[in-house]
């Protein structure tokens, strides 16, 4: 009965250790993009897209992730979006 409690108790943790490891991996395939609508300003899409970070740093991430150096974007630009936490 002892032997094969340790089983269990083995066999739960290896799957325990398995799980938790995977959960660390950084996230694979290609990171999510949004093309920009006509009247699209970068605070809009930052409102729309990251709705619960604070304005003006949601509008910082974005201009970080594509390169931006000022908020102007276009219609039918593609910009990176964070990857959700």
């Amino acid at each position: 009965m002892l032997g094969l409690l340790v089983l269990l108790a083995s066999l739960a943790s290896a799957v325990l250790f398995t799980t938790a490891s995977r959960a660390e991996e950084p996230p694979t395939g290609p990171p999510p993009t949004i093309v920009v609508r006509p009247g699209d300003t970068l605070w809009d899409i930052a409102a729309r897209t990251l709705p619960r970070g604070d304005g003006q740093g949601a509008v910082d991430e974005l201009r970080r992730l594509n390169g931006l150096s000022s908020s102007v974007v276009h219609p039918g630009d593609v910009l990176i979006l964070p990857r959700a936490a």
